[in-house]
């Protein structure tokens, strides 16, 4: 453990504040559908490992946990991006830019009119 005001320690309790502050709220069933149309890691596209809760924008530059900036990450690849932007590291990494942002668009434009939806149908006629 580290010591209380060690450099490490004041990283954490920043970093705590951050995500107290964000408004996070993406909740199990979207997770789960969101792990289910990504079919694996949404970078390599590695199935066969845990996956993660990536922000496509790091939450130390204003992201949060919602449904249309979470992608599910393998381990390594969450931990290689850190909170790099999401394309520079991409392509740093020489992964399929072009691949992977036209299919978080996609993903995330069926999520969201999901949601949309399931709303609309939730509320009661008047």
């Amino acid at each position: 453990m580290a010591a209380p005001n060690s450099r490490r320690a004041r990283a954490a309790r920043r970093r705590t504040r951050r995500v107290k502050a964000a408004v996070n709220d993406l909740t199990v069933q979207e997770w789960a559908a969101i792990r289910a149309l990504w079919g694996g890691c949404a970078y390599c596209g590695a199935s066969d490992r845990p996956l993660q809760r990536d922000c496509v924008m790091a939450i130390s530059r204003g992201g949060r946990y919602t449904l249309d900036n979470v992608v599910p990450a393998c381990a390594a690849c969450n931990a290689s991006k850190c909170n790099d932007e999401v394309t520079a590291w991409l392509r740093r990494k020489r992964l399929d830019e072009r691949a992977f942002l036209e299919r978080y668009v996609h993903i995330r434009r069926e999520l969201l009119e999901a949601a949309a939806t399931s709303v609309v149908t939730d509320v009661a006629p008047i």
